[in-house]
């Protein structure tokens, strides 16, 4: 399946009409009998092809279920069922009709997303790929260079969380930065090994020193120098085991979603640079995999930060926030504008707010109501939760500074954002994305599988603080 954005309609493109329930009516003629005769409901994603007098396609009716309420963003979210067009229009031209009401961009968006396939790996089938070849006209007004760029943005992290440890461990995801930086003239460096110690990065290093793989930072830089500082740090946990405190076999299943932060950064940071925004973007990713050898490290060892806090290992399991914990540090000491880490980080998360609304934390109001605008907008949910700084306490160690776990198990999501929260000073503003980094429904715009959260609201703000020159 191929589908492309046109930056113009061509003569002979195919309309899509819209159509709710109970809306037919608003449907030209004579597509309104074809719809009527075949008691077409309009269910959401629904499609219905309508023939012209001698037989062949004179267009298609996309259903959007039932009629739109007066609720904040759900008019954005509707035209996302747009994404079903991807699997049921045929090759060929293809536009949206001058008399929908649906947001050009989003329904242009959803398109693409709605074709993404990770076929990597299948052999059976895979003469078939490639011959549907669908051209779809940007809506008139829509940037279509924008909206490949945030499609782009979203295919690449979604490949990159879908491809397994096998093929992407540490050294593939470092491999997979550098080929991103090489397309947009970003610099890369690498510290590996045994150089993390030399370079102060010491809870990295423990936390991958077990595996085949080394554990590194991969460092990323691009834009001018005296641009504005944003910085982006990537949980690239490659896959968790959960160390000496290993997880049932159940839980590894879908460890290798764990560098889901490290892949949102990497896909953000390829609409930045695609879309040429005014800033200078540094992108940390600290790459490991947490695994079980005679090195691994142990519950109850104490390690030392970067920043010189040391912490006692309650759970190996809680490794990603050691890891940022490090990155962070060295973001900091710059003293960003704006720092913002992603995490797939605790399960507590997903148990307050479920698989598709990340939770993200800050307490800086006036980027919160920034990004909380911008995910209405461009129906990219965030959910913002308190950095209630009383539940610091419950990281108490007898032994050390801090401990990487609490002991009651209350506020998961919210004592890992605090833990997080201690290794950040000089920053202007700093917020963490607790993101699930998987689809497990199929939707109008994307298959089970990885997914990106919160990169197209991300991008929104950016966008509007630091536009293109």
């Amino acid at each position: 399946m191929t589908i492309t954005l046109s930056s113009d309609n061509a003569a002979t493109a195919l309309p899509v009409w819209t159509a709710t329930r109970g809306g037919l009516d608003d449907l030209p003629e004579p597509a309104r009998r074809w719809a009527q005769a075949t008691r077409f409901t309009a269910d959401a994603g629904q499609v219905l092809f309508v023939p012209d007098a001698a037989g062949a396609t004179a267009g298609a009716i996309l259903g959007l279920g039932k009629t739109a309420g007066t609720r904040e963003g759900e008019a954005q979210r509707r035209a996302l069922a747009a994404g079903a067009l991807a699997t049921h229009l045929p090759s060929g031209d293809w536009r949206l009709a001058e008399a929908t009401d649906l947001d050009g961009s989003l329904a242009a968006l959803a398109v693409l997303l709605g074709g993404y396939r990770f076929d990597r790996y299948r052999t059976e089938g895979r003469n078939e790929a490639g011959k549907t070849d669908i051209r779809f006209g940007a809506p008139a007004g829509v940037d279509a260079d924008e909206v490949r760029a945030l499609a782009a943005g979203v295919s690449l992290t979604r490949d990159l969380i879908n491809t397994p440890t096998s093929d992407m461990g540490p050294a593939e995801l470092e491999a997979a930065a550098r080929a991103l930086a090489g397309e947009f003239g970003a610099a890369v460096t690498t510290i590996e090994g045994d150089a993390l110690l030399a370079e102060n990065l010491p809870m990295i290093h423990a936390v991958g020193r077990a595996s085949a793989s080394a554990p590194r930072l991969v460092d990323m830089r691009w834009g001018p120098a005296d641009g504005p500082k944003v910085t982006l740090v990537g949980k690239g946990v490659c896959f968790d085991t959960g160390g000496l405190d290993i997880k049932p076999a159940s839980g590894m299943l879908l460890m290798k979603k764990d560098m889901g932060g490290a892949a949102n950064v990497l896909g953000l940071a390829r609409i930045i640079m695609s879309c040429g925004l005014n800033l200078r973007l540094r992108v940390l990713i600290p790459a490991v995999e947490n695994s079980i050898s005679a090195n691994a490290f142990r519950p109850g060892d104490v390690l030392t930060s970067r920043k010189g806090r040391t912490v006692e290992i309650g759970n190996t399991d809680a490794e990603g926030r050691l890891v940022l914990a490090d990155a962070l540090a060295l973001a900091d000491e710059e003293a960003p504008q704006l720092l913002i880490d992603m995490a797939t980080l605790t399960g507590a998360a997903r148990v307050a707010l479920g698989p598709d609304l990340p939770p993200f934390f800050t307490d800086d109001g006036g980027f919160a109501d920034e990004l909380s605008s911008a995910s209405l907008a461009v129906a990219d949910p965030v959910w913002r939760m308190p950095l209630w700084a009383p539940y610091a306490a419950n990281l108490f160690s007898r032994v050390a500074d801090i401990n990487n776990v609490t002991s009651d198990g209350f506020a998961g999501a919210v004592t890992a954002a605090l833990f997080l929260q201690g290794f950040v000073e000089k920053a202007q503003s700093w917020s963490h994305f607790d993101v699930y980094g998987w689809r497990p429904k199929a939707s109008p715009i994307g298959p089970v599988g990885g997914e990106a959260h919160a990169i197209r609201a991300l991008y929104q703000v950016l966008k509007a603080r630091f536009p293109r020159g």
